[in-house]
């Protein structure tokens, strides 16, 4: 394998400072000292950097599959280069020898030299003259046929070098990705607990309060996953429209994935994924009733499909829809 490349020197830097990250972010405590609990806006602001960073080693893992695409690419080609010149040399090599052999046959039964000394001085000479011609030939074919080899040799140890870089961006992205869900499930654990709670776990009725109409407990929900997550669209609670369900009681959340009554993108169903796993982890602490999301209800005890509702948002397609006692 050959040295590693300036830019591989620059991954290996990049994936020393991620160590750093790790271990300032994981925090493992001293002898006689007692792990210090770190703040939301601390965690936050580690989160953030680190999504930098993660944003930054999907881009360079991206580059470099493009480039060993191009680079497996010129491999094959340079193999299959070498190939047709090493089958042409083979021919070349074959009628120098047949010359050769001729020769050798009529010089033996005295056929050359009786050309020469008969006179018939164009056979030998034009035999003579083939002879150089192909030999030169042969000579510089082969010199043609070692650059073609140290080619095809330069593309495979090119191949293999970028292949090796992927492999080791891909390593960090993941070693990333892994202290990202550490910090996830740090914040997690700092959520807040709904208001109200009694001591036996049960939830003492409220009512609706405030310019937003909902009661104190759907908004430290509301306003905990609005912290917890960057939401692409509104957030709706409230509505007056009597439909049996919690929203003209206050209680009750729609955090939007799209608009218009369309689909979400595949990132935005994935957010959604996100905050409704993360409802029902919290479902005891926060106070949650039930959650809704793509046709599916959970009230804690794992999803249940829904009868159709007739359209994309009346299924809860383009948002969770979250609950509270």
């Amino acid at each position: 394998m050959a040295a590693p490349s300036p830019t591989f020197r620059r991954h290996a830097a990049l994936a020393l400072c991620l160590s750093s990250i790790v271990a300032f972010t994981i925090g493992a405590p001293t002898a006689g000292s007692a792990e210090p609990k770190p703040t939301e806006a601390k965690l936050r602001a580690e989160l953030a950097k680190l999504g930098k960073k993660l944003d930054g080693l999907i881009e360079t893992y991206a580059a470099k599959r493009e480039s060993l695409r191009k680079a497996q690419k010129a491999e094959a080609v340079a193999k299959q280069n070498l190939g047709k010149a090493e089958e042409t040399y083979v021919e070349a090599k074959r009628q120098v020898d047949s010359i050769v052999q001729l020769r050798y046959q009529t010089s033996s039964s005295g056929g050359l030299p009786a050309l020469m000394f008969s006179g018939d001085m164009g056979a030998a000479a034009v035999m003579e003259q083939l002879t150089a011609q192909q030999s030169a030939y042969l000579e510089g074919f082969a010199g043609s046929l070692e650059r073609r080899k140290k080619a095809s040799e330069t593309a495979s140890r090119l191949t293999d070098e970028i292949r090796d870089e992927a492999k080791e961006v891909e390593s960090q992205r993941e070693k990333a990705e892994d202290v990202i869900r550490d910090v996830k499930d740090r914040l997690d654990r700092l959520a807040p607990t709904g208001s109200g709670r009694r001591s036996d776990g049960s939830w003492a009725p409220q009512l609706p309060t405030g310019a937003d109409n909902i009661t104190d407990r759907t908004r430290i929900m509301r306003d905990a996953v609005m912290r917890r997550f960057s939401l692409p669209y509104s957030v709706g609670c409230y509505r007056s429209a009597n439909d049996g369900g919690e929203h003209p009681l206050g209680r009750a959340c729609d955090f939007m994935m799209s608009t218009g009554g369309t689909m979400p993108s595949a990132a935005n169903n994935a957010l959604g994924d996100e905050i409704a796993a993360w409802a029902i982890k919290n479902k005891a602490r926060l106070g949650v009733k039930y959650v809704i999301w793509r046709q599916r209800i959970n009230h804690g005890s794992g999803w249940n499909f829904m009868s159709n509702r007739g359209g994309v948002t009346a299924n809860h397609f383009d948002h969770p829809h979250i609950s509270m006692y």
